[in-house]
């Protein structure tokens, strides 16, 4: 099993994320998240923000483009447990899942 708590959002290349995560787990192996993604798309001065940065808006992407890159790179039966709004609501959503190899 591998837990993240809130940091594949602040990771440049999402995919490579999840490629590597799909590499070290065991068939039937589970991915348990908890993480930021967007709800529409930010505009330039809000992705450029270091304070939403750290606050993990900035980095994350549209909640629909992350759920496929989990299929894109092999994750299926994913699971979403919770959602509810993020730091900037309007944009952000927190998400809780879990997916399986």
């Amino acid at each position: 099993m591998v837990i993240s708590n809130c940091v594949i959002n602040l990771a440049p290349d999402k995919e490579k994320v999840f490629r590597e995560v799909y590499r070290v787990l065991r068939a039937g192996g589970r991915l348990m998240v908890s993480d930021v993604v967007l709800v529409k798309s930010l505009p330039d001065e809000l992705v450029n923000n270091e304070e939403l940065l750290a606050g993990c808006i900035s980095g994350a992407i549209l909640k629909n483009d992350y759920l496929k890159l989990l299929k894109k790179t092999g994750f299926s039966k994913i699971i979403i447990h919770k959602e509810t709004p993020a730091f900037l609501p309007e944009y952000g959503l927190s998400i809780t899942y879990s997916t399986i190899k």
